[in-house]
């Protein structure tokens, strides 16, 4: 049985010593109630019991006198010191300040005056119970009476043990015969491989799996030197015959033990088969070698998954290579786009600044035109520039304030929060989390740039970033006051080059993409949710620790 929670170990261990015992709820038997009717005698009073006390109750396992039962271990005379394992004795329990309310002393069970009780200590020192004698009218005992008392309690603390060791030797002698039966079943059942010997090396049992494996059986009368030869044992190359000193069996029967040694049982009628040995000698108590044993577990087909798995291993590396060296194109490409595009934007940008001063008319209106598109094409480069970056730059973890980030991005965004009238600020302090400072700054920026741009006509934009703790995560909101975006179109947002329906703010639908991007290198999330009182809130999830 168990050992029950929520008690001190002491008790757990005295209750498991009680329940070993198989005593509570069976029939006493004659002996315990032949001892508990002496104990009656000795005391020279009409009622005695044999109490046991488990975690909840008092069992009367056999009583003399009246008739026993079981009653609440909170209501128990006995269970007041039996753990002291100290003889108990009161001439008169009304008159002790700690029996006198008991309802065995009270009249509820019984009318209890004179008592004595002996605790049941077990060998290892725990108290099972007690063995209690009592009247109805105060009275007396002697010296020897109470020294009987204790040795008859120790008389059935010994019936309790005998019958214990007689239920564990009924229980050994069974399942030695059951072990045996089984062994026999076992051998012949199960697909692994066993072999015996004795002490001089000769074989002495081949269970199913082996006589199948080696197509023979076991033949005491084969010199060991020859069991290469006999039974078909080849090194793990298959080719190279075992030599007796490398065989499993006998190197267990000289060194004590074998483990994971792998051959090959390559029989002339049957396939070659690949198998792993593990073994041991087999000794006597009294230290005098017996033999040996092997069990062996064929692998084959594991062996031949493993050359699979190292063959895709080797192909997964060379894929690795190949994705790195990809990455460092894409990096490089990243760098001459930045450098071979916009520097040459810059320049139209320049010439077209020139020719708004040269021409009129017709012609000063294709110039504002080209003007419009080439600060279109360096937005554009500089979003896909920032989306690669949010991809394919290495995350570098350390933990950031979210605070001094957030500065920093209002900071960048000055001239755009100023020219929109807009009102950027936190709804208390934000945590310090466990990310890459750079790519959090890009996360912020485009997040609340979004609330900026695409801000509702009618009201100046409100702006409130917080944080709140989920579990393992710190969840990030940034709310704002704007549009707002339809539930139909949130998850498409986070797509690639997708622009609102119906929205006339400039941009190119890269932002949320390159925060999807930034979130998911962090292992979090981002969803976008309705703002109490109109506009959007995007909640993104960083880890509290690096991931």
């Amino acid at each position: 049985m168990g050992l029950v929670t929520g008690l001190d170990e002491r008790e757990q261990r005295r209750l498991a010593a009680l329940h070993e015992y198989r005593l509570l709820d069976s029939p006493a038997g004659d002996e315990l109630e032949a001892v508990v009717r002496v104990a009656a005698t000795v005391a020279g009073v009409p009622t005695a019991t044999l109490n046991l006390i488990d975690e909840n109750r008092q069992c009367q396992l056999t009583t003399v006198g009246f008739e026993g039962g079981d009653s609440a271990r909170s209501d128990s005379m006995c269970a007041i010191r039996f753990e002291t394992g100290e003889f108990t004795y009161l001439p008169d329990a009304s008159l002790d300040p700690t029996f006198q309310v008991n309802p065995w002393v009270t009249g509820l069970y019984a009318n209890v005056r004179l008592y004595a009780s002996a605790p049941l200590i077990t060998p290892d020192g725990y108290a099972l119970g007690s063995l209690c004698v009592f009247h109805d009218r105060p009275g007396t005992l002697t010296g020897e009476q109470i020294a009987r008392l204790k040795d008859l309690a120790q008389v059935i603390v010994a019936l309790f043990e005998r019958r214990r060791q007689a239920r564990l030797n009924g229980e050994i002698a069974a399942i030695a015969e059951a072990r045996q039966r089984w062994t026999d079943t076992l051998l012949d059942t199960i697909d692994v491989a066993v072999v015996a010997c004795d002490q001089a090396g000769r074989l002495t049992l081949f269970n199913r799996a082996a006589r199948e494996w080696h197509g023979l059986d076991a033949d005491p009368a084969v010199d060991p030197s020859h069991f290469a030869d006999r039974y078909a044992l080849f090194d793990s190359d298959g080719v190279t015959p075992l030599p007796p000193d490398r065989i499993p069996l006998l190197r267990a029967l000289r060194e004590g033990t074998v483990s994971h040694v792998e051959i090959i049982i390559r029989p002339g009628n049957g396939d070659p088969r690949h198998v792993s040995v593990n073994g041991r000698a087999l000794i006597a108590p009294d230290g005098t070698p017996l033999g040996a044993v092997i069990a062996m577990n064929d692998v084959t087909t594991d062996r031949a998954q493993q050359r699979v798995i190292e063959q895709a291993r080797s192909e997964l590396a060379a894929a690795n290579e190949e994705l790195r060296r990809s990455n460092t194109d894409l990096t490089n490409f990243a760098g001459a786009v930045s450098h071979d595009l916009v520097a040459p934007l810059g320049a139209v940008g320049g010439y077209l600044e020139l020719l708004e001063d040269e021409v009129e008319g017709q012609p000063r209106a294709w110039v504002d035109a080209a003007s419009r598109a080439v600060t279109r094409m360096r937005d554009l480069i500089s979003s896909l520039l920032g989306y690669a970056r949010a991809g394919s730059a290495p995350v570098r973890w350390m933990t950031a304030d979210l605070g001094d980030v957030f500065a920093s991005v209002v900071a960048d965004l000055g001239a755009e929060i100023k020219s929109a009238e807009a009102e950027v600020t936190t709804q208390g302090p934000l945590p310090s989390v466990s990310c890459d400072p750079v790519l959090a700054r890009q996360l912020l920026q485009n997040l609340i740039a979004n609330a900026i741009k695409y801000r509702h006509p009618d009201r100046p934009p409100r702006v409130r970033v917080s944080a709140r703790h989920e579990g393992s995560c710190w969840a990030i909101t940034v709310a704002d006051n704007g549009l707002g975006i339809p539930p139909e179109q949130r998850q498409r947002v986070f797509d690639m080059f997708t622009r609102l329906d119906g929205t006339k703010a400039s941009g190119h639908g890269i932002g949320l993409s390159s925060c999807l991007r930034i979130v998911d290198r962090h292992g979090g999330t981002i969803r976008v949710a309705d703002n109490d009182g109109g506009g959007t809130r995007v909640i993104f999830t960083l880890p509290d620790q690096p991931a």
